[in-house]
């Protein structure tokens, strides 16, 4: 049931990032792929959206929708993240060995309540984000990128 969840989280995940090809309507338009991949994203993981701005690229395993979705910068990963629909955390959730990518270490996590959802996410949910950087260079990342869902407006 977990592997389900987080499977369909990560496909709704990817149909936000994901546009139908110009010529057949059915099939997802990935971004343009990077000549080098970068170091530790494994090789079964595709880059599936543009830079977002604090949080970066974003990278699922499209064989595999129950996996985790990796984060990049600057040729460099960033973040390990899941979503959780709201309504699975109410009969239960658990997500054993969430962790970082080999050769990198969590500096610090972001837990994000969605109450209305964000594209790629529409229903309430929660974003884990497992940063590899600083608050403050995450602060930094692709500055000109997509705004991020999770960011709200400030209150006047």
């Amino acid at each position: 049931m977990i592997r389900f969840a987080t499977g369909a989280v990560s496909l709704l995940l990817f149909a936000c990032w994901v546009r139908p090809a110009a010529a057949d309507p059915a099939q997802p338009m990935l971004p343009p792929q990077p000549s080098v991949r970068p170091a530790g994203i494994p090789s079964d993981y595709v880059l599936a959206s543009r830079c977002i701005a604090t949080m970066g690229e974003h990278w699922v395993d499209l064989k595999s929708m129950g996996s985790p979705i990796y984060g990049t910068w600057n040729g460099k990963p960033i973040f390990t993240e899941i979503m959780v629909p709201l309504t699975q955390l109410q009969r239960g959730f658990s997500y054993a060995d969430l962790r970082a990518l080999p050769g990198y270490a969590i500096d610090h996590v972001d837990f994000e309540f969605e109450p209305h959802g964000h594209a790629g996410m529409p229903v309430p949910h929660y974003d884990l984000h497992a940063y590899y950087v600083t608050a403050a260079e995450q602060a930094m990342i692709c500055p000109n990128g997509l705004p991020d869902p999770a960011m709200k407006p400030a209150n006047p």
